[in-house]
């Protein structure tokens, strides 16, 4: 058994697909299904069920996917303990992304990162179900690092370290009934016409735990997974939603209006909760901290 073999695995487990594991890894389709097919052989049993269009783990391959998972984390803290004595940093970082990064400067914290350690390949990862998505990608340990909008999480797995707060604002159209408001109460929004965002997304949690405390019941009208149609729905005057500043400032067009009582936004950059994290991980969390405006 060998440990590319375990790789191939939990790769297909992740993707449950063939030809998407196979281009994940960069690896040949045709070579990953002969190196999964001889880690059954050798096991003796079958770890996918292929019988039908979308293929699962058998029972026998739902046991050994935590056990590859452990060899696997095993192997890649045994090759941190002797990075220290190479000169140039090596490997991957797969980040998980979000649509709105606060005052973080994404770009410029990837660009210095690049720069300085140029045999790191990064890979970036959003996730349809945003930040819980990511959270559950490092506990997987599918995922390296995420910036989440969430602060926290009952995980023990999760280690959290938070890089910004922000405001929320009320964000409509100049002709908006609430427009000329100097602040907007979450009363306010009660039946409005309310543009909100997927179940999953930190921002959701948040408007939805706000508007549970003060007993408000916004119509949602649409459910979008991006900022930019939400603005396109405002400037037709269809309705209305609560940003994070920053996001809505992308929008100078549009009317924003604070928020009573204050609700916030936070960015936190989280990754597993293990002793030992690879040199390359700890690099790449160190140049994110250093590009937090204010």
């Amino acid at each position: 058994m060998e440990l590319r073999q375990l790789e191939h695995f939990v790769a297909v487990a992740a993707e449950l697909n063939f030809s998407r594991a196979a281009q994940q890894i960069h690896v040949v389709q045709s070579a990953l299904s002969v190196s999964v097919g001889r880690l059954e052989k050798e096991l003796g049993t079958k770890l996918f069920d292929r019988s039908k269009r979308q293929i699962a783990l058998t029972p026998a391959g739902e046991v050994f996917l935590q056990q590859a998972r452990d060899v696997i984390h095993t192997a890649q803290r045994a090759r941190s303990s002797v990075e220290g004595y190479r000169e140039q940093l090596t490997g991957t970082v797969t980040l998980g992304t979000l649509m709105s990064w606060g005052t973080l400067n994404l770009p410029a914290a990837l660009q210095e990162f690049r720069q300085l350690h140029p045999l790191v390949t990064v890979r970036l990862r959003q996730s349809l179900t945003g930040s819980a998505g990511h959270l559950d990608a490092i506990a997987d340990g599918k995922m390296d690092l995420a910036l989440v909008s969430i602060s926290s999480s009952s995980s023990s797995l999760l280690a959290f370290r938070q890089l910004t707060e922000e405001p929320m604002v009320f964000v409509c159209q100049h002709g908006h009934p609430l427009a000329r408001r100097r602040r907007v109460q979450l009363s306010d929004l009660d039946g409005q016409d309310f543009i909100d965002f997927p179940q999953g997304w930190g921002i959701r949690r948040r408007l939805d735990a706000g508007f549970s405390a003060a007993g408000v019941h916004p119509v949602n009208a649409y459910e979008v997974a991006d900022y930019a149609i939400a603005a396109e729905l405002i400037r037709h005057q269809l309705a209305a939603t609560v940003l994070p500043i920053s996001a809505a400032n992308r929008f100078p067009d549009l009317h924003t209006v604070a928020l009573h009582p204050q609700m916030t936004w936070t960015l936190s950059l989280v990754s597993a909760a293990r002793e030992t994290t690879s040199r390359a991980i700890k690099a790449l969390v160190d140049t994110i901290t250093r590009h937090v405006d204010g």
